[in-house]
């Protein structure tokens, strides 16, 4: 977890970021040495198209390795269709494009008996790679996991998904092959006040962030609008001086 006053230094360096036009770096274009301080908002019923883009840009072995078969596109819009938004957590990543670059769900077991359980899934384009954003997202879930009073994530992933795994066995995940398959289980500690906290600054830093985001890309829309009025008039007068 990150300190209260690290994360207030971000989101005055992200402010002063979004003033800067859309051809400048961003999170998906940032050297893999960036320093991690990653805004990850909680996604609502209202993002579900987002979240269908997101994974309908995974190419085929992307596609694969998250869900464990090729999906077609038909199988990625029911699977979004059905996320329940209710009893599952989705964690977002957007650049400053207000693009969704990476995702993750944490899903929670539907019978009473295992409520105490839950399972991650985390997906990132490709262009957004080597930046430590799974890891980053499973950070985010494990802390919402341990409020929500769950003590035990999964992880289920074939076992060539080695990036997935990696993640699993750093966070001290107990990890069991089974041919093509793994399945990784992270027992996990109880919520404290620190726990508690540190996810609502967290929040509230990516809320911040999206706002300011949101923000700089309606102005910049705006400018490039005006620039092609501009563009128009001036092309106008060319010809009217012909």
């Amino acid at each position: 977890m990150i300190a209260t006053k690290d994360w207030l230094k971000a989101s005055w360096d992200a402010s002063k970021d979004m003033l800067a036009p859309f051809a400048g770096p961003s999170l998906d274009d940032a050297p893999a040495s960036t320093p991690l301080m990653v805004p990850i908002r909680s996604l609502g019923p209202s993002y579900r198209e987002r979240i269908t883009q997101h994974l309908l840009q995974l190419e085929p072995p992307d596609r694969y390795l998250r869900f464990g078969y090729a999906a077609t596109d038909e199988q990625i819009r029911r699977y979004t269709e059905r996320l329940d938004f209710d009893r599952d957590e989705i964690f977002g990543i957007y650049n400053r494009r207000l693009e969704l670059i990476a995702m993750a769900h944490l899903a929670f077991a539907e019978h009473p008996e295992h409520k105490q359980c839950a399972e991650f899934g985390v997906s990132v384009l490709k262009q957004a790679r080597g930046r430590g954003f799974g890891a980053r997202l499973f950070d985010r879930a494990i802390m919402h996991a341990r409020n929500a009073g769950v003590s035990m994530v999964f992880i289920h992933a074939l076992t060539e998904n080695t990036a997935m795994l990696k993640i699993a066995r750093n966070a001290g995940a107990t990890v069991q092959r089974d041919g093509s398959e793994s399945e990784a289980y992270l027992q996990i500690p109880p919520a404290s006040l620190d726990t508690r906290m540190t996810e609502i600054v967290e929040q509230q830093f990516a809320e911040m962030d999206y706002r300011l985001k949101r923000q700089a890309k309606q102005f910049w829309d705006f400018l490039a609008g005006v620039q092609e009025v501009r563009k128009g008039v001036q092309h106008g007068r060319h010809q009217s001086a012909e």
